[in-house]
């Protein structure tokens, strides 16, 4: 733990001790500091996390314990000691045997970590080699299937022939868990282990990944953004902004009764949290939901977001659907697999789904990966065609309009993806970004359509200097608000939001759902909000269909599937969401 006298409480010798640790990154102007004078304290068998937004010098500090600083960072300054050795002084060779041995590493994106023109069987065995594991190919393959099993896939030996694409985002993360761990080593590194997983996904491999440490008595570094993960998995927390150190202590402590202004505004900005307070708000006598907003910080307090979603939700109950499914069924034909690798069979993506929208409201689409909820907004959007059922938007049928009718539909229909960097052009300005819609529907002359990037701009709470930028040049957060300008730019009535905001920092993500709240309460906009994540839509929906294998499983009001799940499977998306079972204080 950082800055508490740990060592003397326990009797223990800490495994790691950072002192005073500083790390910079060469520029044209000097050395930009990027971690300035960090204290923490790691005992065997500890887990501790740090947590903090994007920027914040976690990762860095985490790098800088194993020496993997990108190629103009450096430490300037301070120690690290690991079981007494001063790591910072040691050479090149000398640390190569410290990592994977002494201390593991599992990084965040399993897809840039593992080689994609490599098998997963030769990734393993590479590890193990270079850690002097084994030296026969025999026992080399021997341990590398154990690794792989010990990560829980049960059939490994199939397993090693296989490449990253041919994996689930699970799976592959398990494989960087089994690397990570196959030299027992005496700490672990997670840097963002699960951030681009399932909550019930997720949920599990954080469990198989404290059941193995705990198997060998690891001690971890658990770096997160989200405070509610972070409770829920760690003992002590550290809480690092702008490369300092501003808060640490115990867990609960640290969540329910935060000291600093960034901390507080971790707490309230977390929908895991947010959903934990609405939830204890709304079963209190009255069943009032309240947002203490006498606090100062600078901060989204999302139960407040909710708090007027709920009202505004409450005048709109009577208003006519927008949206209408009514049994629809998409059936893909999947080629090559039939007998012998010729011919087809039927994959059914959705099944008889039947729901509504009502116009001004949010309706939330739940499930894992795989569930149909994306190919629901394609065959809203009519990118797909439904094989059977009626799709309606304000009573007309979309299966029955022609190109030139369809081409108008979709102007009051405009979607919002979950990769800003992805669904932006790279070569293409911001401001030109935002008008293309407009010159695509010949909407305005130049001058308007200027006026009216500039207004939408302004909607989004983005400055007007960004119209010449290019999105390399923003941040994530400012990154998909461009992308909900663009969606905007037409005045569209239904907004369909793609798992657009799962990729973000929390206090981003709160900024951008406080956006969404504030522009649907202001131009009336009706949402299909996609999510994997029970605790966004706790504080952005209005009402919920919850989708398993094409399905939809339960429909009910938001305050109705939280309150009273009726099928094991929403009490599973419930359960799994982060910090669920810790007591808030509240």
């Amino acid at each position: 733990m950082s800055d508490t006298n740990t060592t003397a409480l326990s009797g223990q010798t800490p495994l790691l001790e950072i002192k005073n640790l500083e790390v910079g990154f060469k520029s044209r102007d000097g050395i930009a500091p990027a971690v300035r004078g960090v204290n923490i304290t790691v005992m065997p068998g500890e887990t501790l996390a740090i947590v903090g937004e994007s920027g914040s010098g976690k990762s860095t500090t985490a790098h800088a314990i194993i020496n993997l600083l990108p190629g103009a960072g450096q430490i300037t300054g301070g120690e690290v000691l690991f079981e007494g050795r001063d790591l910072t002084k040691l050479s090149r060779k000398e640390m190569e045997v410290v990592r994977g041995k002494s201390i593991g590493l599992v990084p965040q994106d399993p897809m840039s970590n593992l080689n994609p023109v490599w098998s997963v069987g030769f990734q393993v065995e590479e590890t193990i080699r270079a850690n002097g594991l084994a030296t026969k190919k025999a026992d080399v393959r021997k341990r590398a299937i154990e690794v792989l099993r010990e990560a829980g896939l049960a059939d490994a030996d199939r397993r090693l022939k296989q490449f990253p694409h041919q994996f689930s985002g699970g799976m592959r993360q398990r494989v960087l868990i089994g690397i990570g761990l196959s030299a027992d080593p005496k700490l672990l590194i997670a840097d963002e282990p699960t951030s681009a997983l399932d909550v019930t996904v997720q949920r599990r491999i954080l469990d198989h990944l404290e059941k193995l440490t705990a198997q060998r008595n690891t001690a971890m570094i658990f770096i997160t953004h989200d405070l509610g993960l972070a409770a829920e998995r760690a003992k002590n927390i550290v809480v690092m902004y702008r490369g300092k150190i501003v808060e640490s202590g115990p867990a609960l402590e640290i969540l329910q009764n935060p000291k600093h202004p960034y901390t507080q505004r971790l707490v309230a900005a977390a929908p895991s949290l947010a959903s934990r307070r609405i939830e204890a708000e709304v079963q209190a006598p009255g069943g009032e939901i309240h947002s203490d907003s006498s606090s100062d910080v600078a901060s989204v307090d999302l139960v407040a977001a909710a708090e007027t979603r709920a009202r505004a939700a409450a005048a709109l109950a009577d208003m006519p659907p927008v949206i209408k499914f009514e049994n629809v069924s998409k059936v893909y034909k999947i080629r090559g697999s039939g007998k012998n690798g010729f011919g087809s069979t039927d994959f059914t993506a959705v099944n008889k789904a039947s729901f509504e929208v009502k116009k001004g409201t949010t309706m939330a689409l739940v499930g894992e990966s795989g569930s149909g909820k994306s190919t629901i907004a394609k065959l809203l959007l009519r990118l797909e065609q439904q094989t059977s059922g009626t799709i309606a938007v304000n009573g007309i049928d979309t299966a029955k309009l022609n190109s030139s009718e369809l081409f108008k539909l979709r102007r009051s229909m405009q979607p919002v993806f979950q990769d800003p960097f992805g669904s932006l052009d790279p070569l293409i300005s911001i401001g030109n970004t935002i008008s293309e819609p407009l010159s695509i529907h010949g909407i305005g002359d130049r001058a308007s359509r200027k006026a009216r990037v500039l207004e939408i701009l302004d909607q989004v709470a983005l400055p007007k200097a960004l119209v010449s930028r290019f999105p390399n040049e923003l941040s994530g957060g400012q990154r998909q608000r461009v992308a909900i300008a663009r969606a905007l730019a037409l005045k569209p009535e239904i907004v369909v939001l793609d798992e657009a905001v799962s990729a973000l920092d929390v206090l981003v993500q709160a900024q951008v759902l406080n956006l969404l709240a504030e522009l649907q309460a202001e131009l009336g906009l009706t949402y299909l909000f996609i999510t994997h994540d029970l605790a966004v839509v706790r504080v952005i929906a209005d009402e919920v269909c919850v989708m398993r294998q094409g399905e939809i499983v339960e429909s009910s009001t938001t305050d109705e599937v939280f309150e009273n799940p009726k099928t094991e499977y929403t009490k599973e998306l419930l359960a799994a969401i982060p910090g669920a079972g810790i007591e808030l204080g509240i």
